[in-house]
């Protein structure tokens, strides 16, 4: 339209990755989106919320200022007596009780720059590998598996890949609501001719379209790919030349799953042993096969072992290393995959190199001209918990909301509430800003420069379009000026450009970019470096990263908490085509809270019928944890004994429900399976917020709350 301007960036909800254009007015007001006709993944689509970008970042509850907790309330300050504040209280814990009493959670939500800035600011600064980020729990058991088998824990295929690919296995994803893109591509590869294979105790929108759905119990996945390993061995279905030529450990997986035959295991996977040899027979014949899967793969105490347990398949039928194959985590969060390149998590410096490594400590020790810490630090699930034991008192925390997210909501809070100093930036005030002692306000990524890195390896430059709003700034710009407050010059960067220029330099699947490349080529695909200096669509193809690919046997691990006369019923959680994350950004769009503007539970109406509730019944829902109450949807694509709740909803978050009892290898809860009971509210009575039931069982047990 005339008088606006259009700014080339990313969309920053899922992890796709769709090219967009700003729109923006001569008030420099962002005022609408269209997408990019020659984005080589969106191809000129967006999905709703895609649509509803303006109203995400739009200025009118955004945090303009500074502000410092008082007994009051909060109040407004100037960037310098916040940062004043911020540095005393470092300062203090850190003279009291050392640099691993502080730690900084950084966001999948921003840019790879403010991402690789948290984590330095944390080693070279802090003095601490206390560092992570949300990926802890949702795909953390995605970089410890598939870096066991393959040697690189990231999606090894393409997204144009799915044109390729004659068979596609859903695993664990509900692509067309939070992937609305890519599940868009699956539909037209089923459309056609590619067979569709759906694996989800839900029947959710692709598994209607499927050829075959698979509808499991909770917490069956290893049994499930064992039986079909088995199936796949005992017929010869397995690729012997992929497997003598590049893999090792196939004849002890072979006779690991030999007595796991599908007739053994159908009972406890949940589906007739028929469907088990039909999905065995399909993909242990197909030309070309892709996995793609979700968090209903990671999000158990066996996420570790369940991601495996796939690549144990796909390495065994040779579906690796060519168009159309591999195994494909599909990542939530706009920038998972980069969050965790950049380094922010306890264990590894950017690049994935282990900060147990002598040689790694070295080399970022050379480039940084510091001494980095050799140990490894706590994971976010390991703050919260040496908060509770008074050995942890300081988080820098931003674009999170753990209060929101994060397993057990009662416990997160009273860690929170056991804190000396939580600083928090975000761009509105989410539910864990509010209990912070200093909130700063941060730019949007339509305010600022930066790259994003999507599920596919893909780097993207994000452009600024707006000017920050108030006096918000960028993340890498904040934490740059508490360090130089701090006495340190580690974060004196001018740019965004030299912020990347700098992660590039030390890591090495990154080695290869630039802004200018990146801008020439839709973004690049890591790894880009001297060998392959135009990116890498495809992982794998002649050899892994560990030399040759380990078959790994693993075994079924019972979920923590299966359902009992007290707690009859399994949750599980889910997200919704209209919402995403915590909810903060997607909840500002009156069009996506049209679609749902309240916390819901899912319920068979076999269960409803039991407890006598109809459709849109007040219900009360408890688990050992907590409780909250919501509104019973009836659906039968849940099957009796299951119920589900999205986790968008703060006035009714799941978390006050899900089960803190974590993988030992990755640390990630098990969010995907607990033991509740739903009981009607009084005939009239309205569900009420989390926040006014907490209010009057304040200074009480919450599980006495009524209901």
């Amino acid at each position: 339209m005339p008088g606006q301007q259009s700014v080339q960036t990313i969309c920053p909800f899922c992890g796709v990755g769709c090219g967009m254009n700003l729109l923006v007015d001569h008030q420099e007001s962002v005022v609408g989106v269209s997408p990019q006709s020659d984005h080589p993944i969106s191809k000129g689509k967006l999905c709703a919320k895609g649509w509803s970008t303006p109203f995400a970042i739009e200025p009118g509850d955004r945090l303009k200022h500074p502000l410092i907790r008082t007994p009051n309330g909060f109040r407004a300050a100037s960037w310098e007596e916040a940062l004043e504040v911020i540095c005393f209280g470092l300062e203090d814990i850190i003279t009291r009780l050392g640099p691993d009493a502080v730690g900084v959670i950084s966001s999948a939500r921003a840019s790879n720059e403010d991402n690789y800035a948290a984590q330095k600011f944390a080693r070279a600064v802090l003095g601490t590998n206390n560092v992570d980020h949300c990926a802890r729990i949702c795909h953390s058991p995605t970089v410890a598996g598939l870096k066991q088998t393959l040697g690189s824990g990231a999606m090894t295929n393409s997204a144009a890949d799915i044109d390729q690919a004659d068979v596609i296995v859903v695993w664990g994803s509900d692509a067309t609501e939070n992937h609305a893109i890519l599940g868009g591509h699956i539909i037209e590869a089923k459309l056609r001719g590619a067979t569709l294979i759906v694996v989800d105790p839900r029947r959710t929108r692709l598994a209607k379209l499927a050829d075959l759905h698979l509808q499991v119990r909770s917490g069956s996945n290893i049994l499930l790919a064992n039986a079909l390993l088995h199936e796949i061995y005992r017929h010869g279905w397995q690729d012997q030349a992929f497997l003598d030529a590049r893999c090792e450990g196939a004849e002890a997986l072979a006779e690991a799953v030999a007595d796991c035959s599908p007739s053994r295991l159908s009972e406890a996977i949940g589906v007739p042993a028929s469907q088990i040899q039909t999905l065995a027979r399909i993909y242990g014949q197909a030309g070309n096969a892709m996995i793609f899967y979700g968090m209903g793969i990671t999000q158990f105490v066996s996420g570790t072992f369940n991601v495996m347990a796939l690549a144990n398949l796909a390495l065994s039928c040779g579906q690796m290393g060519r168009p159309g194959t591999g195994v494909n985590p599909l990542r939530g969060q706009n920038n998972v995959q980069g969050a965790c390149d950049m380094g922010c998590l306890p264990n590894v410096y950017p690049g994935y190199q282990d900060v147990a490594d002598p040689a790694a400590r070295q080399r970022i020790s050379d480039y940084w001209q510091c001494l980095v810490p050799n140990r490894t630090g706590l994971t976010s699930m390991g703050m919260t918990r040496a908060a509770l034991r008074g050995v942890f008192k300081g988080m820098i925390l931003f674009g999170e909301d753990p209060v929101v997210t994060d397993p057990d909501q009662n416990e997160v809070l009273a860690s929170l509430k056991a804190l000396d100093l939580l600083v928090v930036a975000e761009l509105t005030m989410t539910e864990t800003a509010s209990h912070a002692h200093v909130v700063l306000p941060a730019a949007s990524f339509a305010e600022k420069n930066g790259t994003f890195t999507n599920c596919e390896r893909r780097v993207q430059l994000v452009h600024q379009a707006i000017p920050p709003v108030g006096e918000s700034r960028g993340d890498w710009q904040w934490l740059g000026a508490i360090a130089r407050r701090l006495g340190s010059k580690a974060l004196d960067w001018t740019d965004s450009q030299a912020v990347f220029d700098e992660m590039a330099a030390i890591t090495p699947n990154y080695s290869g970019m630039t802004y200018p490349k990146l801008a020439r080529h839709h973004g690049l695909q890591w790894p880009c470096n001297e060998t392959a200096p135009d990116g890498t669509a495809l992982l794998h193809q002649t050899s892994f990263p560990i030399g040759r690919a380990r078959l790994i046997p693993v075994h079924h691990v019972d979920i923590d908490e299966p359902a009992d006369g007290d707690y009859p019923l399994q949750l599980t959680t889910n997200r919704l085509h209209f919402h995403y994350g915590c909810g903060s950004m997607s909840r500002k769009s009156p069009l996506l809270e049209r679609e749902t503007p309240d916390g819901i539970l899912f319920i068979n109406p076999l269960d409803a019928q039991s407890l006598g509730l109809r459709d849109h019944s007040a219900v009360g829902v408890r688990s050992r944890r907590g409780y909250l109450e919501t509104r019973a949807i009836l659906t039968d694509d849940l099957p009796p004994g299951l119920v589900s709740m999205p986790y968008h909803f703060h006035e009714a978050p799941s978390n006050q429900l899900t089960n803190r009892a974590m993988d030992p290898i990755s640390k990630m809860p098990e969010l995907k399976v607990c033991a509740v009971r739903v009981c009607p509210l009084p005939e009239g009575q309205q569900p009420r917020p989390i926040q006014a039931i907490l209010a009057q069982t304040s200074g009480s047990d919450p599980q006495e709350t009524s209901g």
